[in-house]
């Protein structure tokens, strides 16, 4: 469904997350690194159609080298995951956003690494300032959200090292997997009024170091 990027779009994703109920927090494990990562939304450069903003990650990079991405990292000390959302965002795209450009949250997601991570959704309508930073990135992606949206989008596959199903999202030649997959998912299911929960979709074993 083809989804303009413009103000009744902005509305209408707004009213969809505001109405998306997030699982309570207490019953994540304590223990777990607080992370965020961000559902940036813009424009698709190819057509009048709201994308989020999807990167590879730099190859130089210790962890997760050459790795499809969204925006986002560790939360700070005394940081919140939507602050720390923010920050990554101007630290790896140039995108200066704030607080008023948050549309909201989806359900945190537990890693096989240790990590708690955040989705925050936001708005960024000013898209030509982005300007990926080398050190963290390789290249940025616009991926229309009509992209997502199609019924062969995502595979669930098992695996014999775990009894919970492998999400994996088809992107061009590229097979994309949880946590990734697993929080565009959620957002995909969130704008179709479902309230779909994802963390009990496994990644593969490759991310569980």
């Amino acid at each position: 469904m083809m989804r303009p990027f413009d103000d009744a779009t902005r509305r209408n994703i707004a009213a969809a997350c505001a109405a998306f109920t997030r699982l309570p927090e207490d019953e994540a494990p304590a223990a777990l690194k607080r992370a965020a990562v961000v559902i940036a939304l813009t424009a698709a450069s190819e057509r009048d159609d709201t994308a989020f903003l999807l990167t590879l990650r730099a190859s130089h990079l210790h962890a997760h080298r050459g790795q499809w991405a969204l925006p986002g990292g560790r939360c700070d000390a005394g940081e919140t995951p939507v602050q720390a959302a923010l920050r990554e965002l101007d630290e790896e795209l140039g995108l200066r956003l704030t607080g008023a450009e948050v549309l909201g949250t989806l359900d945190d997601y537990p890693t096989r690494s240790g990590y708690l991570i955040t989705p925050v959704v936001v708005w960024a309508a000013d898209s030509a300032a982005i300007k990926p930073n080398p050190d963290e990135v390789a290249s940025v992606h616009r991926i229309a959200l009509a992209t997502v949206e199609r019924a062969d989008a995502f595979d669930f596959v098992a695996i014999p090292e775990s009894t919970r199903r492998v999400i994996r999202f088809h992107h061009q030649s590229s097979l994309i997997h949880a946590p990734t997959a697993a929080l565009i998912y959620q957002f995909r299911e969130v704008l179709a009024g479902r309230h779909t929960r994802v963390t009990e979709l496994e990644q593969p074993v490759l991310a569980w170091k």
